[in-house]
């Protein structure tokens, strides 16, 4: 009896499914959040009789009995939907309308990629993220900046008192992937290239295929907290069926064994 084997890899597989609800109802409120789908496929089949085989009056059976084993997790696809914009009124927030991810550096060196603009600045003057990591290309406010301008297709102005003109100092750029959702989330709202996502194309924003940025704005999580509860409630029901399946076939094997 398969059963067994075959309701428990059920069982496994709606673990992922929560897990993966869970997560996406934990960051809720996590700017630049995207929200994960656990999908599925079906394992191997144990093939009983085959389709078009010859019966033994010479017809052929139009069909097989092919038993499947089961199922397992094939992976969590991140969905890349526009998050809703949230005003913050600081200057140095950052929002993405449309595709694209800011480019920080981190500590030892390597580039990430984020959708997540609550960017700071360094002791030094430097443009961060709320972790200290870079953003590239790399900034400097000078030290007497009264204002920081960021425009819509990412040139950064700095206002001082002694200087009628604003000075530019710097052009924000943005990174796009062929594949967004082959990146590696690693945590703290960054991703990493993979071979799955491609090389990033690099460009400033409102180039063709790359995204704007709104000053003074967040991007929120696209989490919709009513689908994920009531996906929540499937992936449990799912979960108490594929129970049920496998108490069901320990009574039969317990009543197979009873027999004399």
């Amino acid at each position: 009896m398969k059963t067994l084997g075959i309701a428990a890899t059920g069982m496994q597989a709606q673990q992922v499914n929560v897990d993966v609800i869970a997560n996406n109802i934990a960051n809720a409120n996590t700017t630049g959040f995207k929200v994960g789908r656990a999908v599925f496929q079906d394992l191997i089949y144990q093939t009983m009789q085959r389709e078009g085989a010859a019966n033994p009056d010479g017809t052929v059976r139009p069909v097989g009995v092919d038993i499947g084993l089961g199922v397992q997790a094939a992976g969590v696809v991140r969905l890349n939907t526009q998050g809703g914009m949230l005003q913050t009124d600081n200057q140095l927030d950052l929002a993405i309308e449309g595709d694209g991810y800011l480019i920080v550096t981190r500590p030892d060196g390597t580039e990430a990629y984020t959708r997540a603009g609550s960017l700071m600045l360094s002791p030094e003057g430097e443009i961060v993220t709320l972790d200290g990591n870079l953003i590239e290309p790399a900034m400097v406010v000078p030290e007497n900046t009264t204002d920081v301008e960021i425009t819509p297709d990412g040139l950064v102005l700095a206002y001082t008192p002694d200087a009628i003109e604003p000075e530019e100092i710097g052009q924000l750029t943005l990174a796009t992937f062929i594949n967004d959702a082959g990146l590696k989330p690693i945590g703290n709202n960054l991703l990493l290239e993979t071979v799955a996502s491609g090389e990033p194309f690099i460009g400033n924003p409102g180039e063709e295929a790359v995204g704007i940025v709104r000053q003074g704005f967040l991007e929120g999580s696209n989490v919709d907290p009513i689908k994920q509860m009531t996906d929540l409630i499937t992936a449990q029901r799912t979960y108490e069926m594929g129970a049920k399946a496998l108490k069901a076939a320990d009574e039969m094997m317990q009543t197979a064994n009873q027999i004399r």
